[in-house]
């Protein structure tokens, strides 16, 4: 069954100049939040389970602050029974900003303060406390991270006269100390997981978690939608690379990045998981579409790079795209698998890339775990997360090339 979306065109692609670039402001989970939070019934459970916000009072003193200087947050609901001592920690996504401009709008919504922040969010997907929607995580300590920053958890730095606070490290590591101080020290098992930019967020932070635990603790890491290339877009410029310099400049990026890709590239590309995956020792497993609906929107094809418009529609459908627009897609997915080639090789990391075009697909009911949930072969994406992290089989699933599979949830957009 495919999942049609409709009418989300203008929360979605609006597009705003920010310093004569054209910036798609698809928020890189602007997609997730807007599916968590019920926009259509297929996208949530019923009665969702709705969890609170907590402000990490100690962060101040830190320096722990979104981008207008408020507290960070998470939401947490403890875990029970035989997960009691087990904890998923989960990364908000929401895109980066790259300039002084763009951070100045970002710092009054909810990815830049907390003032704007959800009192209360559904725990849906990978963070549902149902069995019968998430049966291997249900009974966990799920806690989800608001991202307030703008580059991933791993900036520090600040602009005093924009009265901008880059401090996305300094987050990260302010939450960890705090759920450590309220049971996560004490975890046997730990999960670091996060969508999108914070998917992106749980590469560049899977070794500094796992450093957080004793050895005796079995902890891994999972990147859903986070998978993003560096790649060509459609006028042959590179939009996402160029984008990402700005964000690392900004940021205070390039500390934080690991020594081990910047000390043989330029930190703008190791901003970018290709570079990093290889050298990341803790079990990571990737989770994502092989046309995946951001990157073709805002990467591949943005108006910047396609002025005509000769890519809109297929943008925003792939049922309308030429069969010369299905090739270029090809060859999008088959960098992605190029991408992954050496890093499949370890039976310590997992894979299930489905070839749907989509974004972002553990924090949804219908995607994560459901009676039409998307099946590479006769798995679903919940089973094989669970058997890959409990070590019950070798997961390695990719799956065949568009439109072979006929179990996508696809994002349409009109």
């Amino acid at each position: 069954m495919k999942l049609l979306w409709v009418g989300i065109a203008v929360g979605l692609c609006l597009r705003e100049m920010v310093n004569g670039y054209e910036r798609v402001a698809f928020n890189a989970t602007e997609l997730s939040h807007f599916e968590a939070h019920g926009t259509s019934s297929l996208a949530v459970a019923n009665d969702p389970l709705m969890v609170g916000l907590t402000l990490i009072q100690s962060a101040a003193a830190k320096g722990a602050v979104c981008l207008d200087g408020t507290l960070p947050g998470y939401h947490l609901h403890r875990g029970f029974g035989s997960g009691a001592n087990s904890w998923l920690i989960q990364l908000e996504g929401g895109g980066w900003c790259n300039n002084v401009r763009s951070c100045v709008y970002r710092k009054n919504t909810r990815h830049g303060s907390s003032t704007y922040m959800e009192k209360e969010i559904p725990f849906t997907g990978i963070l549902s406390s149902n069995p019968e929607d998430n049966p291997d995580f249900f009974n966990w300590n799920r806690a989800k991270l608001r991202y307030c920053d703008g580059a991933s958890f791993i900036g520090d730095t600040q602009d005093k006269d924009a009265q901008l606070e880059f401090r996305g490290q300094r987050i990260w590591s302010a939450a960890m100390e705090d759920l450590m101080s309220k049971g996560m020290s004490s975890a046997q098992q730990a999960l670091l997981s996060g969508c999108s930019a914070g998917g992106l967020a749980s590469i560049l932070h899977c070794d500094e978690f796992r450093d957080l635990f004793p050895r005796t603790t079995k902890v891994k890491c999972l990147s859903d939608g986070g998978l993003f290339l560096d790649a060509l877009d459609v006028s042959g410029g590179h939009t996402l690379r160029n984008f990402y310099n700005g964000v690392v400049d900004l940021q205070g990026v390039q500390q934080n990045l690991p020594r081990t890709c910047t000390n043989r590239l330029d930190p703008t590309l190791c901003f970018f998981p290709q570079n990093l995956i290889s050298s990341i020792k803790t079990p990571l497993f990737l989770l994502n579409a092989a046309y995946d609906s951001w990157q073709i929107q805002a990467s591949l094809a943005p108006p910047a790079a396609d002025p005509q418009g000769y890519w809109h529609e297929c943008a925003l459908n792939h049922g309308k795209c030429t069969s010369t627009q299905v090739e270029f897609l090809q060859g999008f997915r088959s960098q992605m698998l190029n991408v992954i080639k050496d890093f499949s090789t370890s039976n310590q990391n997992g894979l299930f890339i489905n070839s749907c075009f989509a974004h972002c697909q553990s924090e949804r009911q219908d995607t994560w775990f459901a009676d039409d949930s998307p099946l590479i072969g006769s798995q679903p994406i919940a089973i094989a997360v669970g058997n890959w992290y409990f070590d019950r089989a070798v997961v390695k699933a990719v799956d065949c090339a568009y439109p072979c599979d006929n179990t996508c949830h696809n994002l349409i957009f009109k």
